[in-house]
Formats: C-alpha cells, structure tokens, sequence
C-alpha cells in the first residue's frame, strides 16, 4: 500500500435540448437467519398525527429561532466568547533573501511579496495545537449537515482553519461543500483491475457546479469584510481572468453579496455553459480575443489601476477555502487517510490546496500522515509533466493546445511553484492524457454510473495509466478529485458519441439508433442488442 509520510447538426444535438461524533450501538446483533422472540406489547391508543400548529402545547427540545430573525441573525445572538486564533500573508515559498519578518495582514490589498512572488496564508499553528486532534475531530464533525450559520458550509464548518478572524455576519456562504464521496465500484472492479477501494470526490455537485466555489467563498467573504464599516476599503469590484468556473463561482459570489463582478474570457474557448453562467448572474463579461493566460496578464494590468480585488488563484485566499475538500475527504473516510489522491491540474493552486490540507491535518494531530498526490494534466497544455519529467530541472512555460478538458488548458500556471512544493512533500506523482485517453476514460466511467467531466477524465486516465504500471496497487485506497459537473461539458459528451472527433476513434460511442416506429423494426433492434449483435 502506497503511503507518503510527512454548425452541422447531429443526431445527438437534436436530442439534447468518525467515529469520535457517531454513537455506535454496542447491542449485539442476532446471525442471519435467527429468529428473534420479542416480548408482546399492548398497542397504543389511537392518536392523531402531531402537526406545526401543535407545538405552542408540546415541550420542544429546542427552541425554534423568532420568526422574524434570519439565521445569520442568530448566529450574531448567540455568538459565544472571542479566541486568540489567527492568520496572516507570508512569502511562497521562503528563500533565504526573504526578509524573515515580512508579513502582511490579511486585510491588506496585496498579491505578492516585495521580491515579487507569491503569497501563502500562513495560521497561528502554535494557537490551533493547543487543543488535540480529537477535539478538532469532534467539532467538526458535530457540524456536518447542519443550517446553523455559517457552519452548515463545507467550508465554514472549518472556519478556524480557514479565515479564524472573520466576523459571521461578514461571511458569503451558499451552503458550498459537503460534496458526495462516490463509490466507483464497478469502474473499479470492472476496468481497473479489481480495485476495491476507487473513490471519486464530486466537488463539481457544488452550487455552480465546480469545486472553485471552495475558494470564491473565502475570497468574497474577506472583500466584503474588506468594504464595511470599520475598515471601509474602497473596493469598486472584483475581477478574474477565467476559462470558465472561475468566472461562473465569482459571479454567483458576488450576485449573492451585492457586489460588482467583472470577468474577462478568452473568446470561443469555453462552454456554453460555463459563458451563460456569469451572464445569469449579472457580472460585466469582456470576451477577449486571447487565450487565458493573456486573460491574465489583461486582469493584473487592470486591478494594478482601478479598485477592483483580483480574484485568481494568484491571490493565496482561495487556496484556503479549496482545502478544505482535502479535509472533508478525510472527514467522509472517519478520518483515515486514503493512499492517493489524484488531482486535474491547469494554474495548479488546487494540488497546493489538497496538500495544504492534508498536512495542517497531520501537523495539528487530526491524522498521522499525509497521501501520495498526482496531478494529471491534459498533454495538449502539460508544463508541469514537462518539468516533472526533466527531473525538476527548468521550468519551461508554453502555448497551451486546444484540449476539451478547457478549463486546465493554461501554459503558464501561476501556482507553479506551490505544486511543486506539494509533489515533493507527498512523494507525488505527475501524469498526463492524450485527448482521446481522456475522452475514453471520461465515457468508460460514464457507463459506470458518472456523468464525469473531461477534467475527470484527465485524472481517471491517469489512474489507468498508474495502474498498467503498477504504480497504485488493487487494494490502494485511491481518491479521484472530480472538479466540475459533466453537465458544463455537454458538448464534448456530444461529438463523442456522435464521433464527431478527429482522428479519434470514440471507441465507447453510444450514439442513438434511428428506428422505423413500427413493432416488427423495434423488435429486430432490440433482439439484435440483447443477443449481443449490437
């Protein structure tokens, strides 16, 4: 077991219009098969359902709220004594020409260090260890599922490890988080060899349907906070360069705020999906004739000048909402630690992310080690497997091709740097995926239940392909990171099966047959399916 320490239309476009919270009962339970005597009870007498309107005369257990306070009223009602937890911005990664007492406050408008590189947020670690592992087990697990503000968030449920200082009645939260941790049984038994333990986060069933809503929480949180009263930062909006969820999260953010989004798009480079969803929400959309890395260097020109907050990865806030899916995964698993975790890569902050997690986990006691990571990249945009593959040697940025898994197709990732922290932490790994392994591995799973995106399918064919080398054992307990929803990609699903794809031969194609509306043709077809002709 791998462990790490420390425009023609088709026939389809026609159709498509732990154990430490959970009290486990010590009662035996009888073998199969056993027949049970129970004593006889007198039945009770007849009584009517207990409705609503019923509780001024019953005893609750719990006060229900006032009617006319919100739950985020509550939440300021009830809130408890303050504590001493805390963080701040610290250069990424540390060199020894860093000044060793530069550090800024995260109410500061600041993107990078005086040296000009990145910003991590670093937490008052030596404040969190005062209290053990099990107690930050059980106080989060107690929060799971519930509505009290804002801790029914996947997010927020951890927010001493998130944004400690934030006020709640400051917090941006849409319920993100708690994501299904889906069992790939079949895939995994079926096509990979008999894998017993092949697990896929869905962080894509999310409000806006990826896992970047992880992050816009916190990021839009800390400028809301960052434009009331006391701090009152002129603050016009907020902007990001985007391939599409980005733009999607940050939109929906601050529609629900009140504050203004501005988005900029490489033009014709993203899903229809993806473009309808800024637009919904009503954030101002430049489609620029560029790709997403001109997107970029565009977006940093321009919140140089105006007072409008960046919101890309760039901006080290977003990590700290992003890793909590790390910490939830740990938290689904009753705070065991899965072998591997494989991760799509494109500006690369989320791999960071995940490690972020899984080690402020180890360090502060939750767990005792950490996964191996892998970061799986699209080969037609695959900077970092090139310099994986050169041993670490030179880091070389490059044009990204055209690949269907979009939102990972950047040349040049900003959070470089922190995703090679993170592999060689983790002992980890990088691989890559031709458009058609990924497109196969994206329809394979599919027929197994999924309805994954192409991003998944770049980690999915990596898991293939570390399979054929052995590399992930049968009984690896492995974790795929699904980072949309497959129904954003609708149009990468339909030139698949209707093999509408160059060069590339769709060989899981499951395209609609035409059949004459009659008994006799219906039934020809289906005698032929069922006996294995089709």
């Amino acid at each position: 077991m791998a462990t790490a320490s420390a425009a023609t239309a088709s026939s389809l476009s026609l159709l498509f219009a732990h154990p430490h919270s959970q009290h486990r009962s010590s009662a035996r339970k009888p073998f199969a098969g056993t027949h049970v005597r129970r004593p006889l009870r007198s039945l009770p007498a007849p009584h009517r359902a207990r409705c609503a309107s019923d509780a001024a005369s019953t005893t609750a257990t719990k006060h229900r709220r006032p009617a006319e306070e919100n739950i985020r009223e509550e939440a300021a009602r009830l809130r408890g004594p303050g504590h001493d937890f805390s963080a701040w911005y610290v250069p990424f990664p540390p060199t020894p020409d860093d000044d060793p007492n530069e550090r800024y406050s995260l109410d500061e408008v600041v993107y990078r260090s005086g040296s000009g590189g990145l910003l991590d947020v670093r937490h008052d670690m030596e404040a969190l260890a005062c209290f053990p592992g099990s107690y930050w087990r059980d106080l989060f697990d107690s929060r799971v599922g519930r509505t009290t503000w804002p801790y029914g968030s996947g997010v927020w449920s951890k927010k001493e490890f998130v944004l400690p200082e934030i006020d709640s009645d400051h917090i941006v939260s849409l319920f993100e988080g708690n994501s299904n941790l889906f069992w790939a049984e079949r895939l995994g038994r079926e096509h990979l060899g008999g894998m017993t333990d092949l697990w896929v986060k869905h962080c894509g069933i999310s409000h806006t349907g990826s896992f970047k809503d992880l992050g816009m929480t916190v990021l839009v949180s800390q400028v809301n906070r960052l434009r009331r009263a006391p701090l009152s930062r002129p603050i016009n909006g907020v902007g990001c360069a985007s391939t599409g969820d980005t733009s999607a999260a940050l939109s929906a953010y601050c529609a629900a705020a009140g504050i203004p989004a501005f988005v900029f798009l490489p033009a014709d480079r993203i899903s229809l999906q993806q473009l309808i969803q800024p637009i919904a929400n009503g954030a101002t959309v430049l489609s620029l004739d560029t790709d997403f890395d001109g997107c970029m260097r565009l977006i940093r020109e321009v919140t140089a000048e105006l007072p409008i907050y960046l919101a890309n990865s760039l901006n080290s806030l977003r990590l700290e909402g992003q890793k909590t899916a790390a910490i939830e995964i740990l938290q689904q698993f009753d705070w065991q630690v899965p072998d591997w975790v494989i991760v799509p890569g494109g500006n690369l902050g989320n791999i960071y992310a995940f490690y972020k997690g899984f080690e402020m986990c180890r360090v502060l006691g939750l767990v005792d080690r950490v996964p191996r990571l892998v970061c799986a990249q699209a080969a037609n945009a695959n900077p970092l497997y090139r310099f994986y593959k050169s041993g670490w040697s030179e880091f070389q940025p490059l044009v990204a091709e055209t690949t269907y898994a979009s939102a990972i197709q950047i040349g040049d990732p900003v959070s470089i740097d922190r995703a090679v922290v993170a592999l060689k932490a983790t002992n980890g790994i990088v691989e890559e995926a031709t458009e058609e392994e990924l497109m196969d591995a994206m329809a394979l799973a599919d027929r197994t239940g999924m309805f994954a995106c192409p991003h998944t399918g770049v980690a999915l064919a990596a898991l293939f392909k570390l399979r054929d080398q052995r590399i992930i054992g049968p009984n690896d307990r492995t974790v795929v990171v699904s980072t949309a929803h497959g129904l954003k990609f609708t149009q990468s699903k339909i030139d698949y099966h209707d093999r509408n794809i160059k060069d590339m031969l769709c060989q899981y194609a499951n395209p609609p047959i035409n059949v004459k509306a009659d008994f006799a043709s219906v039934m020809d077809v289906l005698q032929n399916k069922l006996n294995g002709k089709m």
